[in-house]
């Protein structure tokens, strides 16, 4: 395994900058700035906006990563965990609020496997594989990458909660997530492989600070599940949206990459979960979901729940950038003087990738 692989779990991040009051504060305590963590101003807060999913995030990544100068012991700061469980109570009732269930958990992934004919889907790998350039590839690659380059990491955390059949099909497909006993062929490192064929920087949360509320939810979304034993039936809903909407959304983004010349190791990420994934589908509908629920059927609705949850951020994420792209502009979060002059086509009437990572990020 090469040095630049192994960048992505090397080290810790910085922390990014605050989006509002309630991440400054949350910023403020890790650097031990002496600022009190104040919920003053929870109740107006957006529960899906950068200021909440922020702090969230950052709170969250204590369980992952850490960030630099922080010590690994913040992690467990009972002020810091009080704080998160009243940003968490805000975001889940937003949720519930938003997302119906009572159709049931197999139907749900029954609607997931519903596929548009031909070329007449109208998603963002869609739009990547028959109109997408290769900066809207780039874009996409970097907000990807705050979950990509620790793939599976938050499911994980179901397996000490599942029982029997649930769980050793779980340990089975995670197994196949960290690479199947080979350290070369972990996805997270895949996925490095991948940002390098972009040219990106494939340092682990190096595009926190350009990605929006809404890519930061589908992150925090996980994590919320993960760390919640009562939680477990949502995170199963969860992984089983995930496994079963993969296999022909990444065969679109392998023929995206290709079209555009993005490199062998850029498509072999999305080759290999074409063929993981198909088999993963059925594995975790049937034995995964179908175990927890026949050992806890009184889950069902979390299930479905995690399910529907899980479609409704990745909807409202797809939402933002086929916006942004179809608008002829960056879907990056970016300063609010940059982001014009990112937004302004060049003389072919195409973004510049490079105008856009010089308003956004040293790197990108």
């Amino acid at each position: 395994m090469t040095t630049s692989r192994l960048e992505p779990r090397r080290s810790s991040p910085p922390l990014p900058s605050a989006r509002g009051p309630l991440s400054h504060g949350v910023v403020s305590a890790l650097c031990e700035r002496g600022s009190p963590l104040s919920l003053a101003s929870l109740t107006d807060s957006d529960p899906y906006g950068d200021d909440l999913q922020l702090a969230l995030y950052v709170l969250y990544e204590l369980h992952y990563q850490g960030f630099e100068g922080v010590g690994d012991d913040r992690e467990w700061d009972p002020a810091l965990l009080t704080f998160r469980r009243a940003l968490e109570d805000r975001f889940l009732r937003a949720l519930r609020d938003d997302v119906p269930v009572g159709s049931g958990a197999l139907e749900a992934l029954d609607e997931l496997q519903i596929e548009p004919v031909g070329d007449d889907g109208t998603g963002v790998t869609h739009f990547l594989r028959n109109v997408g350039r290769h900066d809207h590839l780039r874009e996409y690659a970097a907000l990807r990458s705050l979950y990509h380059l620790k793939e599976a990491d938050p499911h994980a955390w179901v397996i000490p909660r599942l029982h029997g059949r649930a769980k050793a099909a779980m340990v089975a497909v995670e197994f196949d997530e960290f690479g199947a006993g080979r350290a070369e062929e972990i996805h997270a490192g895949l996925f490095a492989d991948l940002m390098e064929d972009l040219g990106l920087t494939t340092a682990y949360g190096h595009y926190l600070d350009v990605a929006p509320a809404e890519m930061l939810a589908t992150v925090n979304l996980m994590s919320l599940f993960g760390l919640h034993r009562s939680l477990r039936g949502a995170l199963t809903g969860h992984f089983a949206a995930v496994e079963v909407t993969s296999s022909p959304g990444s065969r679109r983004l392998a023929e995206a990459l290709r079209r555009v010349g993005a490199g062998d190791a850029a498509a072999r990420f999305y080759d290999e979960h074409v063929v993981a994934d198909a088999v993963h589908e059925q594995v975790v509908r049937h034995d995964v979901v179908g175990g927890l629920l026949e050992s806890e059927p009184d889950l069902e609705a979390d299930v479905e729940f995690g399910i529907r949850a899980t479609g409704f951020l990745e909807d409202r994420l797809g939402a933002r950038l086929l916006a942004a792209w179809r608008g002829g502009h960056t879907a990056l979060r970016v300063r609010k003087a940059a982001a014009q002059e990112a937004a302004s086509p060049g003389a072919n009437g195409e973004l510049a990738p490079r105008q856009a990572q010089k308003n956004t990020s040293e790197e990108f």
